[in-house]
């Protein structure tokens, strides 16, 4: 492929925003600049209008594969995200058969580089089988280049394992990533337990369920020293414990997810599963926690769960169905639409921050500067768009979105150099 020149956009990285093309060769860019004249044979990008920054990274998305391929492959999943403007995502380890070892992670890192479309970064499990009870060979995997380890769908139950878990992390220099929920408290739970949960007569999913395991692992990570990730906070009291710990610098992280800060348990009120996700969608104030956790950077990034699921699964009845929600294209337009932030800090949760948070940010969310890997999204933070399930790029269907309005999309997407999505089309 030839020279790759993308031009007319306002370049928005680490240092700032000011105008500029980018001229990218051999999987790098080699030239930033105003006004750049393209040479013969270029493949120009036209970004009038719109932002070029580094690319995003997605700190937790489920593709699925192996073993629910009618949900989700690694190839829709990651056109998904580069559809989205992510040219990094990790996948979780809850897969049939789980992340716990060596050849599952090679499987899934070897169907992401067959797709092509971003780097896919699988993940490994804290315990064999997510069950909870052996740790999984850490160093094993490590060696195998997985960052970040996580029993996602599941919390570490045993505090002492999730000690020895942390223990053994520390040395190996990786990241333990929390579901936190104590399952003790949410048998049987569909929904968050507030007003609605009980105007609804269903069983529900107290906060108190997430606050328990933030809390008991923040003293973990203060007793050991070792840095923890909090995977999709959904709690205004979890917040303020991350916020506290952060103040008194501890190696804490976390993530929040857009539905947690776009709807609320009301959305529930018609028995509808598509809105069933876990944790659950909370209260209007744990939204306005949510939004303010982003904000001030007690919430580190933004991180979507996509959680595709077939469709006659999201059919079932409530206390039946699955939960979980799609999430890699609708990220943008949420983000922008209900977060009342600087574009430049935004672009930060999406990119340079989960990055860093993942192990990858020597080649994913770097400055757009001369010899920097080119990993780079192009968007239009002010067109309008309407989420229609049928044409976002997930095997699944199950947003819940449908007919919303939305603002800024992803124009252009460029993994290693190569434009894997051209004015919003795909390429592969």
């Amino acid at each position: 492929m030839g020279r790759l020149l993308i031009t007319g956009g306002t370049l928005l990285d680490q240092s700032g925003e000011r105008r500029g093309d980018v001229a990218v060769d051999s999987g790098r860019i080699v030239e930033v600049g105003p006004a750049l004249p393209p040479v013969a044979d270029d493949i120009v990008l036209d970004a009038r209008g719109c932002v070029v920054s580094p690319g995003f990274v997605d700190l937790h998305v489920h593709l699925r594969e192996p073993g629910r391929e009618e949900a989700e492959t690694i190839e829709t999943g990651s056109r998904a995200a580069a559809l989205g403007g992510f040219t990094a995502v990790v996948a979780m380890p809850n897969t049939d058969p789980a992340h716990d070892s060596v050849s599952v992670v090679e499987f899934v890192r070897a169907q992401g580089r067959r797709a092509g479309l971003c780097e896919v970064l699988p993940a490994g499990c804290i315990t064999l089988g997510r069950h909870g009870e052996q740790l999984a060979p850490f160093r094993e995997l490590a060696d195998a280049g997985v960052t970040l380890f996580t029993d996602d769908g599941n919390g570490v139950q045993d505090a002492a394992l999730m000690r020895h878990a942390l223990e053994y992390a520390g040395p190996l220099g990786v990241t333990l990533a929390q579901h936190c929920e104590t399952v003790s408290l949410t048998g049987g739970a569909v929904m968050h337990e507030g007003a609605c949960c009980s105007r609804l007569g269903v069983p529900g999913w107290p906060a108190l369920a997430e606050v328990l395991m933030v809390f008991r692992d923040i003293e973990l990570v203060r007793l050991t020293g070792v840095p923890m990730h909090f995977l999709h906070l959904s709690t205004a009291r979890s917040i303020e414990l991350v916020r506290a710990a952060k103040a008194d610098g501890l190696a804490v992280t976390a993530e929040a997810a857009p539905h947690h800060f776009s709807l609320t348990d009301e959305s529930l009120a018609g028995f509808d599963p598509v809105f069933k996700v876990n944790p659950p969608l909370r209260e209007a104030a744990d939204m306005a926690a949510i939004k303010a956790g982003l904000a001030d950077g007690t919430i580190d990034a933004i991180a979507t769960d996509h959680a595709p699921h077939a469709p006659h699964t999201k059919e079932l009845p409530l206390d039946q169905a699955p939960p979980g929600m799609l999430g890699l294209e609708t990220a943008l337009g949420l983000s922008l639409v209900e977060l009342d932030m600087p574009l430049a800090d935004i672009v930060a949760a999406l990119s340079w921050k989960p990055a860093a948070i993942a192990g990858v940010a020597d080649r994913h969310g770097r400055p757009l500067v001369p010899g920097e890997p080119a990993n780079i999204t192009v968007f239009d933070p002010q067109v309008e768009w309407q989420v229609a399930p049928g044409a976002l790029a997930s095997k699944s269907r199950n947003t819940p979105y449908v007919g919303r309005v939305l603002r800024g999309r992803v124009r252009h997407t460029v993994y290693a150099g190569s434009p894997v999505v051209v004015d919003g089309v795909a390429r592969r």
